[in-house]
């Protein structure tokens, strides 16, 4: 049963693209009657302030990718970025399996740390500015949760807040092999916006041990989200 007509669907779309050429104006808001499916795909772009502060959201879902996380908070605990933590409960799991007092770890690096139930808390809302959101490890979990807009905890409220701010979120997504139901919902969160970022590993950086890989990736998530960083050899740069 449809509980919306197709004009009062028209009038939201008008509506939301008024809204996008007066607050949003690097947001293209053609008509997509007038694009090519390939075109109505594209994501959109990322706003984020001039005078927005360099704070990152920073969450950890119960995928395997635990030094990553540590590694992405050491380097920003070394640089001026106010890092916002959430943990969720399988990743406190997963840190333990996977690291050494990586939870207390994870804790010390962060300025400061939410409880993923804090629903109030203040990255709940879109008031709180931010440079944008990265979730490493990402589970298929809390991807399908983003890509249903399904904000029942403070990690997936955060990230829809992220998106619908048009500010970067990049997904740093933990599983192989994937099926379709992981692919779609990849696809649907890179059509709101987000960047869907898995963490591979490159060897053309000849990296020699694990801390190579881990730190070339890092440098990775970190360039999705403008935080500038020196971890690996870059491609002929």
């Amino acid at each position: 049963m449809a509980f919306y007509s197709q004009g009062s669907i028209d009038i939201l779309v008008n509506l939301s693209e008024k809204y996008d050429r007066v607050y949003n104006p690097r947001i293209s808001t053609v008509s997509p009657g007038n694009l090519s499916l390939s075109q109505r795909h594209q994501p959109l772009k990322p706003v984020t302030g001039p005078d927005a502060p360099l704070r990152l959201i920073v969450g950890l879902s119960g995928a395997s990718g635990m030094p990553f996380a540590l590694r992405l908070l050491e380097v920003l605990h070394g640089q001026s970025v106010e890092t916002h933590l959430i943990v969720t409960r399988a990743a406190v799991q997963t840190l333990a399996v996977e690291t050494e007092n990586g939870y207390e770890m994870a804790k010390s690096l962060a300025d400061h740390v939410h409880s993923n139930g804090d629903i109030g808390a203040g990255i709940a809302s879109g008031s709180f500015r931010a440079q944008g959101m990265l979730i490493a490890p990402c589970s298929v979990k809390t991807l399908a949760e983003i890509a249903n807009g399904i904000g029942s905890s403070l990690l997936t409220r955060a990230a829809d807040v992220t998106l619908k701010e048009r500010r970067p979120l990049v997904l740093g997504v933990r599983e192989t092999p994937l099926h379709l139901g992981h692919l779609r919902n990849m696809i649907a969160v890179t059509e709101m916006g987000a960047i869907v970022a898995p963490p591979m590993p490159a060897f053309y950086t000849k990296s020699r041990t694990l801390d190579d890989l881990v730190n070339h990736q890092v440098q990775r998530w970190l360039d999705a989200l403008g935080i500038p960083a020196a971890l690996a050899p870059r491609w002929k740069d």
